[in-house]
């Protein structure tokens, strides 16, 4: 798909710091904590609400009250003069909602259409299967997040196991998989550098996280939680969590929990007006998605990247930057191998290999920053891709210049 005229004013994005499962937003409930960072986005960023009419809400882990979910966000977040849909798509569910978007706008829908993700996978819920039918009429149950990781119903394996079947086809060894792991820490590292500075071109700190009843302040979150020290050393003692497989707990990602928002806009001028910062224009281009076999997830991200540059009608050697969701390591390997990327161009801020998967908001961060790498650059053509769950992926292309 080949968007026309779809414009993301320049600034008006945020993300929270991501914070590991268990963590200091492992209590707050994920849809009024979505709305209070949205609302204070926004009015940090001069932009009025009643100029937004339409907005979507992704998320994948179902908590309290989702089923209301995107018209309860925007009626906390001060937008209950619109709504939208709730949409769901594993990890690629960020890219849907900038999708979503796109056609909104592209359509006559919305003019100014507001993008937010949010997700808590700290205490997911256990939902219980009514079965009269199960033995002595017991039901049927699942833990919506541990068994999701665990269990593709239809490729019949884990999350996990994609890796490693990825790793043994295309010849993926454990070197390979530590190097591009210590690059990503080490791009990390040099992000949160004169007191993460980077972060501080999007992210929405500190933010205090309060007790159950709203009362006493009981943390105050400045940056990431849950990023360990990675060194070579200590990787190459960890050993591989599938007997006789090369993928550790180093070169994976951990779960986690944060949300993150994005306004689009139909038309340049439009965005223009609203762009709380900066002499830049940013243009969002193309959507690509694919499917690869059963049980191959990480393979999905190449031919996700090749539909959405061909859509955009650019190649891969024309991109200025590249960022990806990549839970493991093999994704990244895998990548830029097919291509033909050099992996230092990739991810120059991190990535959700470092600093966690909160699932649904995770690929709106990650684009956040493609935008943000490519405005320090001086402009060009940016791309994002991630895998999702269902061995599938997607991908976007966009194009910022400066003024």
């Amino acid at each position: 798909m080949q968007f026309q005229d779809v414009w993301i004013p320049y600034g008006a994005y945020w993300s929270t710091p991501f914070c590991s499962w268990q963590g200091s937003f492992a209590t707050l409930p994920p849809i009024p904590f979505a709305a209070e960072v949205a609302a204070r986005a926004l009015a940090e960023r001069g932009i009025t609400p009643s100029d937004i009419d339409g907005l979507c809400f992704g998320t994948t882990v179902a908590s309290k009250y989702s089923f209301y979910a995107a018209p309860w966000f925007a009626g906390m977040a001060g937008l209950g003069h619109t709504t939208g849909p709730t949409i769901s798509q594993a990890c690629a569910t960020s890219v849907r909602c900038l999708v979503t978007a796109a056609q909104e706008l592209s359509t006559g829908g919305a003019t100014a259409y507001l993008a937010v993700a949010a997700d808590r996978t700290s205490n997911g819920p256990h939902v219980f299967y009514p079965n009269p039918g199960g033995p002595g009429g017991t039901g049927d149950s699942e833990n919506l997040v541990l068994d999701s990781f665990g269990l593709d119903p239809w490729a019949k394996n884990s999350m996990l196991q994609t890796a490693e079947n990825v790793a043994r086809e295309a010849g993926i060894t454990r070197g390979e998989q530590e190097e591009v792991t210590l690059l990503r820490y080490r791009q990390y590292a040099d992000a949160t550098a004169d007191d993460g500075a980077f972060f501080k071109r999007y992210m929405s700190w500190p933010l205090e996280v309060k007790d159950a009843r709203g009362k006493k302040v009981v943390a105050t979150v400045t940056g990431d939680e849950g990023v360990r020290p990675t060194n070579a050393q200590g990787l190459a003692t960890l050993r591989p969590v599938v007997e006789g497989g090369s993928v550790t707990f180093g070169t994976q990602t951990h779960p986690a929990d944060g949300n993150a928002g994005m306004l689009l806009t139909a038309g340049r001028d439009r965005a223009r007006g609203v762009s709380p910062k900066g002499a830049v224009d940013v243009q969002l281009l193309s959507y690509g998605q694919a499917r690869v076999k059963k049980g191959f997830m990480p393979m999905a991200v190449a031919p996700a990247a090749a539909q959405a540059l061909s859509r955009a009608g650019i190649t891969a050697d024309q991109l200025g930057s590249i960022t990806s969701h990549n839970p493991f390591a093999v994704n990244d390997v895998y990548l830029a191998r097919e291509l033909k990327l050099d992996p230092e161009r990739m991810n120059r801020h991190g990535c959700s290999l470092v600093w966690g998967h909160p699932q649904g908001p995770t690929g709106l961060r990650s684009i956040i920053e493609l935008i943000e790498d490519l405005a320090i650059a001086g402009g060009g053509y940016g791309l994002f891709t991630g895998c999702a769950a269902g061995d599938s992926a997607a991908a976007v292309v966009l194009k910022v210049s400066m003024r």
